[in-house]
């Protein structure tokens, strides 16, 4: 939907649904504004830019803080619209990148440059919501998936995605940095420029020779790609295969 109709519609979802309950059906205020966030957060994980789903989670609660109709709600409730903001974004992963969700079609000629032989493993490595496996399915049917997430919310999100979308992927709660690696024949990236070199000293230790790491719109610095190609929407995707090549 062209923006910014998501957040609109978002918010006037959330309000009738905080009014209904407050006034209508007579719940306490808190609860209301409790729902009625929980909402709005879980709208927002479909935002397409950190930003965008941002204006649409705290679209609500300050529009509602800055209405008359705040007055009811206890100054304690206002922590449950942060306590969500904590466990969808959690304190641990703040180093990552917030919710990057893989375009449509992003990784299509992947299987091109970097091939896989048939049940070969393959990991998101930061999986969200699921779209990074979406297209890795896409590009690798026959792949055995994995996906990490640290954000338990965008976890059970996530692998109830999968199993609608029809993606056989194994979807589980763990710190990407600690996870091993070395099983796996690909592991995908998409996350920010600080994080790439803790990403390829990672793949260095861990990852045998001949496996994949792509990664997208970042490159790693410091190595020479093996190969690269860019998505519908001009961003590149950036393949290195180990051993790695050093930059000169």
């Amino acid at each position: 939907m062209i923006w910014p109709l998501p957040a609109l519609l978002t918010w006037a979802a959330t309000w009738v649904l905080y009014l209904g309950l407050h006034q209508v059906a007579g719940a306490p205020a808190w609860v209301a504004l409790l729902l009625a966030a929980a909402l709005g957060a879980c709208c927002a994980l479909f935002g397409s830019t950190r930003w965008r789903s941002v204006f649409i989670a705290l679209g609500f609660p300050l529009s509602l803080l800055a209405s008359g109709l705040a007055a009811g709600v206890p100054a304690w409730a206002w922590l449950f619209p942060l306590a969500a903001v904590f466990a969808l974004y959690p304190v641990h992963a703040w180093r990552d990148a917030p919710v990057f969700p893989t375009p449509r079609g992003a990784l299509q000629g992947l299987a091109a440059l970097a091939p896989l032989p048939v049940g070969a493993r393959v990991m998101d490595a930061g999986c969200g919501l699921g779209d990074g496996l979406r297209e890795l399915h896409a590009a690798y049917p026959d792949a055995r998936l994995d996906g990490l997430e640290w954000s338990w919310p965008l976890t059970l999100l996530c692998a109830l995605r999968c199993r609608l979308q029809g993606v056989p992927a194994r979807v589980r709660r763990a710190d990407i940095w600690r996870a091993d690696w070395s099983t796996h024949d690909l592991v995908y990236l998409f996350q920010r420029p600080e994080s790439m070199p803790r990403a390829i000293e990672k793949a260095a230790a861990e990852l045998r020779p001949g496996a994949w790491l792509a990664s997208l719109e970042f490159e790693a610095p410091g190595l020479t790609p093996t190969a690269t190609f860019r998505c519908p929407d001009g961003r590149p995707v950036w393949l290195y295969r180990a051993p790695w090549r050093r930059a000169a």
